[in-house]
C-alpha cells in the first residue's frame, strides 16, 4: 500500500527568511508561516490561534524563496512534514519538525500588499511559477542520487 506525506500551508512569514548554503554550495532557504485560526466556543466566546511552522526550501526554490520573500508577505507553500534530529554546541540531541517545500506561490499583490517593504522591491517575474517547476522536474531526475536534505552540517 502506497502512503502519502504532503503539507499545503496558506500563512505569512514571521520573519525574513535565510538563506544558507551548503559546504557543498547548495542553496537552503528557511523560514516560518504562521497560520491563523479562529472559532467561537459553545459560550459564544470568540477565540484565536496561531501556528508557526519551520519551512525549508532547496536549491533553485531556495534561492527564489530568498530573494522574494519578506517579513509579512502571504505565501502558499506545499511539500512533505519532514522530522529530524541533531546534536547542539552542547552534546545534547535536538529534534525538529519541519515542512520541506518542492512549491511555493506568492499570494499577496505585488503592488502594495506588504507593508514591510515596497512591491517594486521584488521584482517577480512573471513565470516564477514555470521557473519553480523547471527545477522541481531536474530535481525529480536526481531522485535516486542521495540527497543532501538531511542537514547534517545545517544544526538549525
Amino acid at each position: 500500500m502506497k502512503s502519502l506525506n504532503r503539507v499545503q500551508l496558506i500563512g505569512n512569514l514571521t520573519k525574513d527568511p535565510e538563506l544558507k548554503y551548503t559546504g557543498t554550495g547548495t542553496a537552503v532557504c528557511t523560514f516560518t508561516v504562521a497560520t491563523n485560526r479562529s472559532w467561537t466556543t459553545d459560550t459564544g466566546e470568540k477565540k484565536e490561534e496561531a501556528d508557526f511552522t519551520r519551512i525549508v526550501a532547496w536549491r533553485k526554490l531556495a534561492e527564489i524563496c530568498g530573494q522574494f520573500l519578506k517579513k509579512g508577505r502571504k505565501v502558499f507553500v506545499e511539500g512533505r512534514l519532514s522530522n529530524r534530529s541533531y546534536q547542539d554546541k552542547d552534546g545534547q540531541t535536538r529534534y525538529v519538525t519541519e515542512v520541506v517545500i518542492d512549491d511555493m506561490i506568492l499570494l499577496d499583490s505585488r503592488d502594495g500588499g506588504v507593508q514591510t517593504a515596497p512591491a517594486e522591491e521584488f521584482n517577480v517575474p512573471e513565470n516564477i511559477d514555470e521557473i519553480v517547476n523547471q527545477d522541481q522536474k531536474a530535481n525529480d531526475k536526481k531522485e535516486n542520487v542521495k540527497s543532501e536534505e538531511s542537514g547534517d552540517d545545517i544544526p538549525f
